[in-house]
Parts: structure tokens; C-alpha cells; sequence
């Protein structure tokens, strides 16, 4: 039996174990399992490797996305480049384990964005400056769009939310929510930016799940924005990184 699993913490709001789980009955896959480890720290990061003798791959969730780089053997380019980590591929030997990192992360958002970045999408604000934003603002970059970073201390080259106006949100197409902020259980929590400002000609990306529709989302629908959920960008992860784990070239 081979097993996978997720790390992070808390993992109440986390979708994968159902996803996989899910996954693996649909596909007929019998030797696999998915399994959630809660880890308050990384302390006990390298012995739940070690002593899990059938697991073999990872993916990590908040907060631990930059922190677990550095139990890592090999990191691929994007996600060094990005900072962040949220797959891992596990290989046994017999006398040593080598752990690779990658950011499916990227995929996820590159295919849930895609279908709406035409030519008229050319600044976005990114609310948050953790390893998802990382990975947010690298597609974004990629994509050829300016991209302005909030977060709620005042940091180099970074906004507030105070400083978030109405000149600001007029010359945003595309605002995307990289914060905790609304994920069950605190559903009514969302960012503090001045939603009747928004209009048709915005679109909200929410990288939370759960809820699929969060409140930042249900505000900017008020508004007559195109809303993104995150759930897109789980199923194309998630795919992503069963392909990493069971790809020979990686």
C-alpha cells in the first residue's frame, strides 16, 4: 500500500483527504491511501518521514508552504523561484530517503486564471504575502501583468489596506485573495477592502475552498464581478501532484 498524505495546520478546512480518497475509488486505484498529518511544528517533520515506510508523497498546506524547503534534498527551479513548496515527492532507497519539492500551486492558478486574462487584464492586487501569493504573483509575472502586493503591515514595496482607494481599485482588473481569511470554520471573515467600489469589471479569485463561495466572493457578485472559487485550482493541483508523484522523470 502506498500512502500520501497532507501536512499542515489546522487541516479542518482541507478538501485533499476527500479529494484523493474520492479519487482513488473512481479510478479503481485499491493501493493507495490519503491521509491528513497535523502538525503543530515541523519538529517531528523528518521522523514521520522516516517512520511512515509506505508513504511516499506530500503536499503541504498553510503555514508550512517556505518553512519545509529546508528538509528538502533537491527543490525544482519554479519552485525555488517562488519560495514555496507544497509537493513532495518521496524516494526510498535502501540505505537513504531523498526528498524533492515542487509547486503545483502554479498550476492550479495558471489553469483556473487562464480562460479570463485577456488583452483588457493588465493590473492585479494580490491580498497577502505568503507562500501562496508567492506562487500567485510568479503566474501573474509570467503572464505579463503588473501586479501590486497588500499586506496588512506596512512592508518594502508592499500596500495596506487602507491605502487600497477607489483610484486603486479603478485601475484593477483582477483582485485575488491569498489569506486565510473566510475559510471555514470563520466563514463571515473576508479582506478589508472597499467592496462597493467594485463593479463588472473586476474579477475575484479566492484561493480559499471552503466555503466554495466565500463572502469576499458573495460581495464582489454583489457588485457585478466575475468570482473565481478555489476549487478549480484544488482539482488542478491535486492532479498535478499525482503526477509528480508517479512520474519516473521526477
Amino acid at each position: 500500500m502506498r500512502k500520501f498524505g497532507l501536512i499542515g495546520y489546522p487541516l479542518g478546512h482541507s478538501f485533499s483527504k476527500k479529494y484523493f480518497t474520492e479519487k482513488f475509488l473512481r479510478e479503481h486505484i485499491s493501493d493507495c491511501s490519503y491521509e491528513n498529518y497535523q502538525l503543530e511544528n515541523l519538529d517531528t517533520f523528518s521522523e514521520l518521514v522516516s517512520s511512515e515506510k509506505e508513504l511516499f508523497g506530500l503536499n503541504i498546506t498553510i503555514p508550512y508552504k517556505s518553512e519545509i524547503i529546508r528538509f528538502l534534498d533537491e527543490i525544482d527551479a519554479e519552485a525555488e523561484e517562488i519560495g514555496a513548496v507544497n509537493v513532495i515527492n518521496i524516494k526510498r532507497y535502501p540505505n537513504k530517503i531523498k526528498l524533492y519539492g515542487y509547486n503545483s500551486d502554479v498550476t492550479g492558478i495558471r489553469d483556473t486564471l487562464l480562460p479570463f486574462i485577456g488583452s483588457s487584464v493588465t493590473n492585479a492586487l494580490v491580498l497577502g504575502t505568503g507562500g501562496s501569493s508567492r506562487a500567485v504573483c510568479y503566474v501573474l509575472n509570467k503572464l505579463g501583468l503588473k501586479v501590486d502586493l497588500v499586506s496588512r503591515d506596512r512592508k518594502p514595496g508592499t500596500l495596506v489596506y487602507s491605502e487600497i482607494d477607489k483610484v486603486v481599485l479603478e485601475r484593477t482588473q483582477i483582485i485575488i485573495n491569498t489569506t486565510p481569511l473566510g475559510m471555514f470554520p470563520n466563514i463571515s471573515g473576508m479582506p478589508d477592502i472597499s467592496y462597493h467600489n467594485l463593479n463588472k469589471n473586476h474579477i475575484l479569485f479566492d484561493l480559499v475552498y471552503n466555503p466554495e463561495i466565500t463572502s469576499f466572493l458573495k460581495r464582489g457578485a454583489e457588485q457585478g464581478c466575475t468570482v473565481l472559487s478555489g476549487l478549480k485550482m484544488l482539482h488542478s493541483q491535486a492532479e498535478k501532484s499525482w503526477e509528480i508523484w508517479n512520474s519516473e522523470n521526477i
